[in-house]
């Protein structure tokens, strides 16, 4: 085989396992993003309105704003990572900038005292919902290897399948086993191809079943994974206030969905008499899609001091289509020297499928002290437990759903948040507390987060400046099967946003 006859090879892969619980919760948990002034209350907006980033809390904030307005944000994203694997502990930092809001409304006031209908205001807003620029590094020596991974998918696989035919590339091979057997045998073939495992009996075609040819007692393992990409959100608002104590909202909501997951798996130490003594596994995934959902929201002033607001956020129905690819290497003796082709010029392109994340409810108070500032608090309600894979026909989507049903729970939120006033001066503080979404609080921990800002008001525009900082564990398998020893992460963001508003 020769690199010039190398070529980009492309399927339509049937069934896999492309797809888990893990792409649910990706779409469903939301970042405290937004202005600055948002942060730093950490999002505790729901009865208060009056910011564009409001209308992802409650729709009717729109109706609060007293004249038409434009915001921009910018926000530093300082990742912060603590991996423990094996009694090993690596820290990984992360910086990104983003403008991470942009967006303005149009207030159109009603003149006449005696109307029922005060305002009307008409609000456009982008948001980033999740900045996905991440990574974390772990290393220890592991009682588990890679080989399991590979001994896992391919036990009960018939042999014949996973061999290269007369005249056919390895590439072709591969992608060939994907799209007609499907994730679990194109794995089995890698693992094969490169010489990790072998058949008990390599002269039976109907063989299925495969033994390690990697030797060790511990095996020193290396893992890197690293994301980027984004899920942003253009809102498009409609409010109204009904006499002075009454505002209705409702926002239609547009996601544009890009996520690339990069993973890196490294192995050596092994025995001394092992056939192998090296192994990288690399895996490549990219998603793009959109999202759409909905929300309607209300807000009462019920006297000088007191507003209430609840509002309902829709569930977000996203399409998605996934690409893969794979690279894999080794030093085994009875490798085929070929597999260096399959590397990540050879993508399987999944099917398009639908991930459906659960509504919210959110319920909020707040007391506005005149000119002198103000205290609010939110909570939201949100059940993971419905969210799905679709279509709900597909077995491997049917048996996701099942373990999302019994995994995962209901999470509350908590936020609150504050704002005190001196002249032009604006001082903020806020908090907030985010259950796992998981029922065992251990794959991924509670969220712990606070804020401090401040603003400075020139009458016609104001410029506002946040440090928020949020935390909390979980655990990170290095692989889907096999590996069954968790990375320990202690995940930690520190954002640093600065907004300018101009009033009109």
């Amino acid at each position: 085989m020769k690199r010039n006859i190398i070529f980009i090879l492309v399927l339509i892969c049937g069934t896999v396992n492309a797809q888990n619980i893990e792409d649910v919760l990706r779409y469903s948990i939301e970042n405290t993003n937004g202005t600055a002034r948002f942060q730093g209350l950490s999002g505790a907006f729901g009865a208060l309105g009056g910011d564009l980033s409001a209308l992802n809390i409650n729709p009717a904030g729109s109706a609060v704003f007293n004249n038409s307005q434009f915001t921009m944000t910018g926000t530093n994203y300082n990742r912060n990572n603590d991996a423990t694997y094996f009694g090993r502990t690596n820290n990984t930092r992360l910086n990104s900038f983003k403008i991470n809001q942009a967006g303005g409304v149009i207030v159109f006031k009603n003149y006449d005292k005696n109307a029922d209908w005060r305002k009307y205001s008409l609000a456009f807003n982008y948001d980033l919902v999740n900045n996905f620029s991440n990574q974390f590094f772990t290393s220890g020596n592991s009682n588990e290897g890679i080989d399991n991974y590979f001994l896992a998918y391919a036990q009960g696989q018939p042999l014949g399948p996973l061999f290269v035919q007369d005249g056919e590339l390895i590439e072709e091979a591969y992608l060939d086993i994907g799209s007609s057997l499907g994730f679990g045998p194109q794995q089995a073939f890698l693992g094969f191809q490169a010489g990790v495992i072998d058949p008990v009996d390599i002269d039976d075609d109907n063989n299925t079943q495969y033994i390690s040819n990697a030797e060790y007692n511990s095996v020193n393992q290396e893992f890197l994974q690293s994301t980027r990409g984004y899920n942003s959100k253009f809102t498009m608002n409609f409010g109204t206030q009904f006499k002075d104590f009454l505002s209705m909202g409702a926002s239609l909501n547009f996601h544009s969905i890009y996520y690339e997951k990069y993973t890196q798996l490294s192995e050596s130490g092994f025995d001394t008499g092992s056939e192998v003594q090296f192994i990288n596994f690399d895996n490549l995934l990219a998603t793009r899609g959109n999202a759409f959902s909905f929300s309607l929201g209300v807000i009462a002033k019920l006297n000088k001091l007191i507003r209430m607001g609840a509002s309902y956020q829709s569930p977000t129905w996203y399409d998605l289509r996934d690409d893969f690819s794979q690279r894999i290497n080794s030093d085994s003796p009875v490798r085929n020297s070929d597999i260096t082709f399959i590397d990540f010029n050879i993508v399987n392109l999944f099917p398009n499928y639908k991930v459906k994340t659960p509504g919210k409810f959110n319920g909020s108070m707040a007391l506005v002290f005149g000119p002198n500032g103000l205290l609010s608090f939110d909570y939201s309600y949100q059940d993971m437990s419905n969210a799905e894979l679709r279509p709900t026909s597909d077995s491997s989507f049917a048996t996701v759903n099942s373990v999302i049903s019994s995994e995962l729970r209901s999470v509350s939120t908590f936020r609150v948040g504050g704002e005190y006033r001196i002249k032009q001066l604006s001082l903020r503080g806020g908090y907030r507390y985010e259950q796992s979404p998981y029922a065992n609080r251990i794959t991924v921990g509670d969220l712990n987060g606070f804020s401090a800002g401040i603003g400075y008001n020139f009458g016609g525009s104001r410029l506002d400046f946040t440090y928020s900082r949020s935390e909390r564990d979980g655990n990170v398998q290095l692989a889907d099967v096999g590996l069954t020893t968790p990375a320990s992460l202690n995940a930690a963001m520190n954002n640093y946003s600065f907004g300018y508003t101009i009033n009109f």
